[in-house]
């Protein structure tokens, strides 16, 4: 079998089954990839992971974009990407199409969703929260960056706020400088740089155009920069895209069902960015949003892996990066108030539905596959017993 066409399968299957969000990929990514196929050994692929973590973007899927380069150069990794991400965009697809063709924004289905959308973004913030913004300095960054957010109205606030916590992480923390084994993976140098030059060109433009293009390119833009000022996963989009896109280009309802509707369908969470584009401009500005919001990760995974021995023995990174996550989840708390409890929770009964549903989903460790269905229909009977 061609190599190219195994990498897109094996992808495709783990995209078609690949449900749990990104610590569950790559679980199975390690049980496809290291275990059963033997891509990549247990060393190199954590620290691939490794790597990942440490870069803004869709953690998982530049795993898989990283060992789609290991075992096909570029076009594995371009095949690797195509085949985990296409599954779920087309199913966001048919879900936008079906809400625009039935007007479905204020349906019983769509309240629950929303109420969905509630329990799984409180339950991200407070697995971050215990993970990243823990001790009294980290903590004070998290408040600093989540009352940024909330007083200051502006659609470049984000990145204001992310790098104010890089340079008080570069003054307040310390960390140890990370050494041991080198990436088993070869990618020319000159491709890496211009990938690099390419990622910062596009992070300094996108923003600007964000603001005063439209159509595509203001599409675009605000997909990119999403995409590049990422840290911590696909739930950490949600408060760049809703400053972006709402009430511009579409009503919180609308975006908040395509949220949650993303957390029903396998595969990478920002493929949220594929409803969206749909949402704003049909099946064109699916395919546009879905390539911006995942163009910038793919240029890092090219640029940094020569480059990864030097960036992880650099202190100064380090700290700055201490910083930055702890600001992430002060930015996810932001959203989770704002859009997304005060659109969602509007009774008594919503707030238990919601509550309830967090607990499921936190201490009974139901699957967020789950969480969505029983919310869905808990959504309906709220609504007609209202």
């Amino acid at each position: 079998m061609n190599r190219w066409l195994e990498i897109f399968l094996v992808s495709l299957k783990l995209g078609l089954t690949s449900f749990g969000g990104p610590v569950a990929h790559l679980g199975y990514f390690y049980e496809e990839y290291v275990k059963r196929r033997k891509w990549i050994d247990e060393k190199s692929y954590a620290d691939l992971v490794a790597l990942c973590q440490f870069l803004p973007g869709p953690a998982s899927s530049q795993v898989g974009m990283g060992i789609g380069l290991v075992r096909g150069g570029v076009v594995g990794a371009l095949v690797s990407f195509i085949g985990f991400t296409l599954p779920s965009s087309v199913l966001l697809v048919l879900f936008a199409m079906l809400a625009t063709a039935f007007d479905v924004a204020g349906s019983g289905l769509i309240h629950g969703l929303k109420l969905v959308a509630v329990a799984i973004v409180a339950d991200a913030v407070l697995g971050m929260g215990l993970k990243l913004a823990v001790g009294p300095k980290r903590l004070a960054l998290m408040i600093l960056a989540l009352a940024g957010v909330l007083m200051i109205d502006h659609p470049l606030v984000q990145v204001g706020v992310l790098a104010v916590a890089a340079l008080l992480g570069l003054v307040l923390f310390q960390v140890e400088s990370e050494t041991g084994r080198t990436l088993a993976i070869d990618v020319p140098r000159s491709l890496s740089i211009a990938a690099l030059v390419l990622f910062t060109g596009l992070l300094f433009v996108t923003p600007i155009l964000a603001t005063i293009a439209t159509g595509p390119v203001q599409l675009a833009s605000i997909m990119y920069n999403a995409g590049a000022l990422v840290f911590g996963g696909g739930h950490v989009v949600l408060p760049f895209l809703e400053q972006a896109l709402v009430p511009g280009l579409m009503d919180g309802n609308t975006f908040l069902a395509g949220y949650a509707a993303a957390q029903a369908v396998p595969g990478p969470l920002f493929t949220f960015a594929t409803y969206l584009g749909t949402i704003a401009s049909g099946m064109t500005g699916g395919l546009i949003a879905t390539l911006a919001i995942f163009l910038p990760g793919f240029l890092l995974v090219l640029g940094v892996l020569p480059f990864w021995d030097r960036v992880r023995a650099n202190q100064q990174v380090g700290r700055m990066l201490i910083g930055v996550n702890a600001a992430v989840v002060g930015l996810l708390l932001a959203a989770l108030y704002d859009p997304i409890f005060t659109t969602s929770v509007k009774t008594g009964i919503d707030f238990l539905v919601a509550f309830s549903l967090f607990c499921l989903l936190r201490f009974y460790k139901q699957s967020p596959l789950r969480i969505v269905a029983l919310g869905a229909v808990l959504g309906v009977v709220v609504q007609g017993l209202a």
